[in-house]
């Protein structure tokens, strides 16, 4: 009975990996409909966003019933609702993934994104692509030093999403209001992705030591760390 329980518990957990998994290749795939102007591309981005709903439910459901039936206390506890909240984030990153999509298909054929931002974008694009990687790697291995780093990883995407806004007002930006709404919306679309990424890894780091990630990292090391 109690194997089951903790199978129970790893198979939340390769939910979790899975989920992070196919959030991050949607964006993936969201972006080179956006920069390729690949509707066909874009369509499929949106109607598997079904998919990762149904795998949220299905997993939420799961930790529900351990709850209901187990009482987990401690670890097992930590691991169950640290569980709900990291699929809520990736449905989120779903959502966008989505969102970004959705502006491709809006503007087919038209290139949303124009000369000028595409490197911007496709950068963004690829380092929330990466942290999303480094999260389901974190899931995996509970490697608190890369879930910790990876706070610092995202300093670079809010760069990238500070400089668009810098773009925009730049008396050179010429391609109208709509793009630059447009532009403005991707944006935010990449650093929130990214965000939530970097809040599954803080989950993880919950989940293995009872505390948060911020915490955490303002710990300064014992005196025995700083002679080794």
């Amino acid at each position: 009975m109690r194997e089951a329980y903790h199978e129970e518990l790893a198979s939340i957990g390769e939910g979790l990996v899975d989920m992070a998994n196919r959030v991050g290749s949607a964006l993936g795939r969201a972006t080179s409909a956006l920069l390729d102007t690949d509707l066909q591309l874009a369509e499929s981005v949106i109607s598997a966003h079904s998919k990762v709903e149904d795998l949220q439910r299905d997993l939420d459901d799961r930790a529900v019933a351990v709850l209901a039936r187990q009482q987990p206390v401690a670890t097992d506890l930590r691991v169950v609702v640290t569980s709900l909240r990291m699929s809520a984030d990736l449905e989120r990153c779903a959502v966008l993934a989505q969102h970004v999509a959705k502006l491709a298909r809006l503007r087919y054929p038209g290139q949303a994104v124009p000369q000028d931002l595409r490197r911007t974008i496709l950068e963004m694009s690829q380092l929330a692509q990466r942290l999303m990687a480094q999260a389901a790697d974190v899931l995996v291995t509970h490697d608190l030093e890369a879930a910790l780093q990876m706070e610092q990883d995202d300093d670079r995407i809010d760069e990238l999403h500070r400089s668009i806004f810098q773009h925009l007002m730049d008396d050179r930006w010429h391609h109208g209001v709509e793009t630059a709404v447009d532009a403005t919306l991707l944006g935010r679309y990449y650093e929130r992705f990214a965000d939530h990424a970097v809040s599954v890894a803080r989950r993880v780091v919950f989940l293995v030591t009872g505390e948060q990630a911020e915490e955490l990292a303002a710990t300064p090391p014992s005196p025995r760390a700083q002679t080794a």
